[in-house]
């Protein structure tokens, strides 16, 4: 598999013009939506009679809106046109806008400036599709964490970016409304240049026949995601980290303002800290999931959103200066490096988050109805941040303060957390493999693109530990099916990881001949739906740290199912505390030092008919050598 950085790829046409029209869209959106609310908070007398706070209030409203009955239409467009062709038509569509835009600054029309908000809503809502769907046609397995990583960098950091020039140029005197409605437009046809740069992308489903109803197809577009388990359950905690996000940056300008008793530029400073966060977070989501989709980050993400969620609480409590403060002044009082820390965690956990959820709905999807589910996740981000703002004025009717709120909603995730991970298992399952292999060992993989990306194969691994199948199956790019022994599979508490990881328990024939035999109906029927298959056929932990002969049940699975069977091996496993190394307990413990490395090294797939107990045995011994 590849292992070039992430940001090899902004060299590479198949993603660099994509990245930079994404890019410069969500710049655009922030740098129009924040000149516009500027003006509003300070100097709304000259452009209308309507309470400015009213109206403040409105623009992200009518931003979002199209969101929620748009979406549905816009992901059956994406399904339905080549997605380079329709990328150019959103940024033809972005210079209209800012052209109506442009009208508005120069007159001080107020509804032709609502009206551009409510217009790049529509934009954003046509191109939210095309975003996500677009990755997976052009980037390979092992490169779609680091695209996905680099969108949602590029994505907060145009959003800030934005932000940061709309408030700066539209307080420029004199000129400064002119330069917006330019600078608006130059960006805008900058973005459409670009897109002619997009190398074509395959409609998926042209024949596909558009519901004009938008209500009707958001019903049939979520109700199809939701036979999805796994799919609709990832979309829903997309969804719960933007009302997550929504909670702590609405809170943002009266936090700077009241509790740090900041100007605007304090404001600007913790926008800036949490967009870097984010960015950074998403970025290391390729380090760290080792150049596959690993959505065992998504729990640690959720866990370090509670714990900082938590500790900002406790910081903003602590943080005592009554002082007026700018950003400068802000870096030097007491506290305050304290809180913007944890704004900053709250940003990098919440990358490490979102990233293994937009990259396992690109992977798990119907690839012929990926744009429609990205479009229904749309209307649940809407809809969620809809929720948050009610939950907003829900806690502070109740007489929440603003560090009160940090601290409800990190609880709230907390909990939303283990629902979640409680009904979808195989997160929890794979951030203990991945905690695992960083904390304990240091895992070196050998050649594990000869795992298969899809269909149906049988693992075969020699049995060193009692942490075999954690080490495999944090190293394999898809879901395993391991076949384990039935008392290992009903051990307290670990049993209920088992039975919900899908695993198979089997008996030896004298022992129990019908739970045998359904291990055997079960692989097959697993094997026929293209699930892997992972057997230690050995049939038990080695004792020595040689391997045992192995044993006949690879070929009464074969005889069944003729599949390809790949031979794996684990190497330096031996002698660490969950081996059955006769060794003194206290010794082996310390002996190995922390970070013990270990390496699994995956051999070429082996063809049924040759792969019988004997030859894979050898294969198994050669691909271990003398590394026990």
């Amino acid at each position: 598999m590849s292992q070039s950085s992430q940001f090899s790829l902004l060299k590479e046409r198949r993603f660099a013009p994509f990245f930079w029209t994404q890019f410069l869209g969500a710049f655009n959106d922030n740098v129009f939506k924040t000149a516009f609310l500027v003006v509003l908070t300070y100097d709304a007398l000259s452009w209308t009679s309507l309470d400015p706070g009213l109206l403040t209030q409105l623009i992200p409203g009518l931003f979002i809106l199209p969101y929620v009955v748009f979406s549905a239409t816009a992901g059956q467009i994406a399904e339905k046109v080549e997605k380079g062709r329709l990328a150019r038509f959103v940024k033809m569509l972005e210079i209209c806008i800012m052209l109506v835009a442009g009208i508005g600054w120069m007159t001080k029309t107020l509804p032709l400036l609502l009206a551009a908000v409510l217009g790049m809503g529509v934009h954003s809502t046509l191109f939210g599709p095309v975003k996500y769907a677009y990755l997976p046609q052009h980037l390979k397995s092992d490169e779609l964490v680091g695209g996905n990583g680099l969108v949602e960098m590029g994505t907060f950091v145009g959003i800030l970016l934005g932000q940061i020039i709309g408030a700066a140029l539209v307080q420029y005197k004199p000129g400064g409304i002119m330069m917006v409605a330019g600078g608006t437009m130059l960006f805008a046809v900058i973005g459409l240049l670009i897109s002619y740069r997009i190398p074509p992308s395959p409609a998926p489903m042209p024949e596909l026949k558009i519901n004009r109803n938008p209500f009707s197809e958001t019903v049939r577009n979520l109700s199809f995601s939701s036979q999805n388990r796994t799919v609709f359950l990832s979309m829903l905690g997309n969804s719960w980290f933007w009302f997550y996000g929504a909670m702590i940056l609405a809170q943002f300008p009266l936090y700077a303002k009241n509790y740090l008793h900041g100007d605007y530029s304090v404001f600007v400073a913790l926008l800036t800290v949490f967009s870097i966060g984010v960015g950074t977070g998403s970025l290391l989501c390729e380090k760290l999931s080792g150049h596959k989709v690993e959505i065992g980050l998504v729990p640690f993400g959720s866990i370090g959103l509670s714990l900082f969620g938590i500790e900002l609480y406790f910081a903003s409590v602590a943080y005592t200066s009554t002082a007026a403060v700018d950003m400068v002044g802000l870096l030097h009082t007491p506290g305050a490096l304290r809180i913007l820390f944890d704004i900053a965690m709250l940003g990098v956990f919440g990358g490490l988050f979102i990233v293994p959820l937009f990259a396992l709905i690109q992977t798990r999807c119907d690839p012929k109805h990926l744009s429609r589910t990205i479009g229904g996740m749309n209307i649940l981000n809407a809809l969620f941040m809809i929720a948050a703002a009610g939950a907003g004025i829900v806690m502070f009717k109740l007489g929440f303060t603003i560090p009160q709120m940090f601290l409800a909603t990190a609880i709230l995730n907390a909990v939303v957390a283990v629902y979640i991970f409680s009904l979808v298992p195989e997160f929890l399952i794979r951030f203990l493999a991945w905690m695992l292999i960083h904390t304990i060992h240091r895992v070196k993989v050998v050649d594990v693109d000869r795992i298969p990306d899809e269909g149906p194969a049988i693992l075969v691994c020699n049995h060193v530990s009692f942490v075999d199948a954690l080490v495999i199956g944090a190293a394999s790019p898809r879901p395993i099916r391991f076949v384990m022994d039935h008392r290992i599979f009903k051990m307290p508490v670990m049993g209920w990881l088992f039975r919900n990881a899908r695993a198979i328990p089997i008996a030896p024939g004298k022992e129990d001949p019908w739970l045998m035999e359904k291990a055997y109906i079960d692989i097959a029927q697993a094997l026929h739906e293209g699930d892997l298959i992972c057997i230690f056929p050995e049939g038990k932990l080695t004792a020595t740290g040689e391997m045992n002969e192995f044993r006949g049940g690879i070929a009464k699975i074969l005889e069944r199912s003729k599949v390809p069977v790949i031979p794996m091996a684990l190497r330096g496993l031996w002698g660490s505390l969950l081996t059955r190394d006769p060794g003194n307990l206290f010794e082996r413990s310390f002996a190995r030092g922390p970070r013990s490395q270990l390496a699994l090294a995956v051999g070429t797939p082996v063809d049924p008919v040759q792969a019988t107990p004997e030859y894979l045995h050898q294969q198994v011994l050669a691909l271990r050598g003398d590394w026990k």
